[in-house]
């Protein structure tokens, strides 16, 4: 069952010091009507879930920390506790046997969403953190015209993840985090 066509999906990972900017954007979000936002931070599953509950009090829209099979629905933040795929067929996150180093692995769960690059308007967020992760993916999505935008070195707390993006992906927009949230809102309404 897919979405309407409006629907619009926003993906962010993070790791190194991304909870505080997570915080920023997730505070900032406006009302979410046809946008989904699917958060990849870097950290121990059982950490996440206070970080989710966290992050709810800071906005009115619904967040939840996931797990588990649950189908996408707008208006909504998802939180992954742990690596996730997206089945493209029924638009619904499972669990993955594909297990890679990072607890998420944003690579493996932006790479799930290349099938849809052509069916739904995408953003993918890169911020602060150390590696590689999701520049493969990055790449794979903004081939498929997807907008790539990661924090600029210079206003990065860790320039690992953000400068990999920028070295493979040609048109990746680098941005402060300030920025970036008034790209995000812009992209939500």
């Amino acid at each position: 069952m897919k979405l309407l066509k409006q629907t619009k999906i926003l993906l962010i990972g993070a790791s190194t010091g991304g909870p505080s900017e997570i915080e920023k954007i997730v505070k900032s979000l406006p009302l979410l009507q046809n946008t989904i936002v699917i958060i990849a931070q870097h950290m121990p599953a059982p950490f996440l879930e206070n970080f989710a509950k966290s992050l709810q009090q800071k906005t009115l829209n619904p967040l939840s920390c996931i797990d588990e099979q649950i189908k996408l629905k707008k208006g909504k933040i998802y939180l992954c506790k742990k690596s996730m795929t997206l089945d493209t067929e029924n638009f619904e996150f499972k669990e993955t046997s594909n297990k890679g180093f990072y607890n998420p692995d944003i690579e493996i769960l932006f790479g799930s969403f290349i099938p849809l690059a052509n069916e739904y308007e995408m953003m993918i967020v890169i911020l602060t953190g150390i590696g590689e992760d999701g520049s493969k993916a990055a790449l794979s999505l903004s081939k498929e015209g997807v907008r790539v935008l990661t924090e600029e070195a210079e206003n990065c707390i860790v320039d690992g993840m953000p400068s990999a993006v920028r070295r493979v992906v040609p048109n990746a927009e680098a941005y402060s985090l300030k920025k970036i949230i008034e790209e995000i809102g812009k992209f939500c309404v």
